[in-house]
């Protein structure tokens, strides 16, 4: 068995983690940095930009926004459910995180919201080349991985731990395997789980969750991300946190790479469960964790989003009704040539019909049901929506063939909490007693959400993931100093 030792371990080297190996190394202590996989980043190379609040960025924008008003409209929306000694001293870090990583070099487009009425606390990363868009950090995790190299981080990666070391209640280390299978105990006074959860766990997803991926819910699958280090750290004695999926409004499965068909489906036209009834106002579908939940409370947790010919026509002569950073497509081109690809590739999510009665036999949608809500539904249109007051500009007919369909259902970026920690983002057992040298940062702990992602504030996750890392970090290398 190979020996090492430094003063810190960090258990994989995602957004969070690399965050908490930076921050450590920065305070002068020795760092081991442990990676499962070939490259540092993880889930952090998918994002376009975490949260912060009250930084330069906003104040050149005039935004003006709060720390006091971000940590009210947080414990608000999450009725106090969560830490609020957590979630302060997120929010209240968000800002120097920015500065800290702009001075790394790393570069900021600007503070974005991600649907209309949420905040402007998206700061998005200018990526190396191209626009902006997913998977701009990765460029960010690039510079991280550098300033954590220059610091003296040592990196083993395709080196996952296996197990995390405990002697007489204090964690002196962890047990890795390289990918020769050769054993290496590291050997540390401070340890930090940065595994970022169970996204491609289904076993752990339905018994956790409550949700069957491929069934009713789906979800990114990171490869790897199957809740070991939750799993580690509840064999050393950690309490287990709430445990949920970051859910967002589903799509069809496996149209994304299909620009238009997916611009023309998370639109806000007429939507309705398997009964033909609707049962939300369509104009917050940009709002993906509120969709998601409306969805999830349907028969076999699934919805179908319809409009008309004279709807896909409009769309293609005019500017769509609602875009976004992550999707920034304007105006619908090539649909018709996309629907016959993925018709004719036999997708079981896109429907075509002649009629609203087809429309409901290929659907499975209850035909009475149907015809009942579209009559309603094209009356308001003419008037107002009596049922759930959506917007005259989003209130489009539903009259004329062809008929155009698509069953979603929950998406989720991916898993949420597990390990249970303090503001500081110590690991506590059931007695909410710390466990001396055991930290975790980022999706691991995230239990700050309640049961909803906060996607009031977007950029949350990241957002967490860094500042969580950096507060890991920081208070580690203060825990190993007052060891002697």
């Amino acid at each position: 068995m190979k020996q090492v030792e430094a003063d810190v371990v960090v258990v994989a080297a995602g957004a969070s983690g690399l965050a908490t190996a930076v921050a450590a190394a920065e305070k002068g202590a020795s760092v081991i940095a442990f990676e499962k996989a070939a490259t540092t980043g993880g889930t952090g190379n998918m994002g376009m930009g975490p949260l912060a609040v009250e930084s330069r960025l906003q104040r050149l924008k005039q935004i003006a926004l709060t720390r006091e008003q971000a940590f009210e409209i947080f414990m608000d929306y999450t009725h106090w459910r969560v830490d609020a000694r957590l979630v302060k001293a997120y929010i209240d870090k968000s800002s120097s995180t920015i500065d800290w990583l702009e001075k790394m070099g790393v570069e900021f487009v600007e503070p974005a919201a991600y649907f209309p009425g949420a905040n402007f606390t998206w700061h998005i990363i200018k990526p190396e080349t191209g626009r902006p868009g997913p998977m701009a950090s990765a460029t960010m995790m690039k510079i991280l991985t550098e300033r954590a190299k220059e610091l003296g981080v040592q990196f083993y990666l395709q080196t996952p731990v296996k197990r995390i070391l405990k002697e007489k209640g204090r964690i002196v280390g962890v047990v890795a395997e390289d990918k020769s299978g050769e054993t290496i105990q590291a050997n540390a006074k401070a340890v930090i789980i940065a595994t970022g959860g169970f996204g491609d766990n289904p076993e752990w997803i339905k018994k956790y969750t409550g949700y069957e991926w491929g069934r009713d819910l789906f979800s990114f699958r990171i490869p790897g991300l199957v809740g070991d280090g939750i799993r580690m750290a509840w064999e050393v004695g950690a309490a287990e946190s709430e445990m949920n999926m970051e859910l967002a409004g589903g799509m069809p499965r496996g149209v994304e790479q299909f620009v238009a068909i997916t611009a023309a489906f998370r639109q806000p036209n007429l939507l309705v469960n398997l009964l033909g009834e609707r049962f939300m106002n369509e104009e917050i579908i940009g709002n993906t964790t509120f969709t998601a939940n409306a969805i999830a409370r349907q028969k076999d947790r699934c919805a179908f989003m319809i409009f008309d010919e004279a709807t896909k026509k409009y769309y293609e002569g005019k500017w769509l009704d609602v875009t976004t950073l992550v999707f920034p497509v304007t105006e619908l081109r090539n649909f018709d040539v996309e629907l016959k690809q993925i018709l004719e590739q036999g997708d079981k999510d896109i429907f075509v019909a002649d009629s609203l009665e087809e429309l409901a036999g290929k659907t499975g949608i209850n035909p009475e049901g149907l015809r009942k809500t579209v009559d309603e539904y094209n009356k308001f249109c003419e008037t107002r929506d009596e049922l759930f007051n959506k917007r005259y500009t989003y209130l489009k007919l539903v009259k004329q063939p062809k008929f155009y369909a698509a069953k979603l259902f929950p998406g989720a970026y991916g898993s949420l909490g597990g390990i249970k920690i303090n503001y500081r983002t110590e690991v506590l057992t059931k007695e909410h007693e710390v466990i001396p040298g055991l930290y975790a940062a980022g999706t691991d702990a995230c239990s700050i959400y309640g049961d909803s992602y906060v996607f009031v504030l977007p950029g949350n996750t990241m957002g967490f993931a860094l500042n969580s890392g950096r507060i890991a970090g920081e208070n580690a290398v203060e825990y190993v100093k007052s060891t002697g």
